[in-house]
């Protein structure tokens, strides 16, 4: 991998963003399971703040600040930014539009 590569570059938190509409988010005691209808994809997310995240991204107006909704620090924000930029790379989580 490079390090141009999406996967390993933080998303624009500065941007709205939502789960497809696709995903259905199953919580689990090690954090949750996402599946993708449209394309059967499945993630693992083995992190419960990741997933308060990826519940806040909905109703909140950035994924900054749906970061910052589940609690998350500024110093925080790079490592989450990387694994959102996963989700976005595999269709879980998709921009919106205003």
């Amino acid at each position: 991998m490079t390090t141009t590569d999406s996967a390993t570059t933080a998303m624009d938190l500065d941007r709205a963003w939502d789960l497809h509409p696709q995903v259905s988010v199953r919580p689990e005691p090690f954090g949750a399971l996402l599946y993708h209808f449209g394309t059967r994809k499945l993630s693992f997310l083995k992190d419960r703040r990741l997933l308060a995240v990826v519940q806040a991204l909905a109703h909140a107006p950035t994924a900054r600040a749906a970061c910052l909704a589940a609690g998350l620090g500024e110093n925080e924000l790079p490592r989450y930014g990387r694994a959102l930029a996963v989700l976005v790379q595999s269709s879980m989580v998709v921009g919106r539009t205003p």
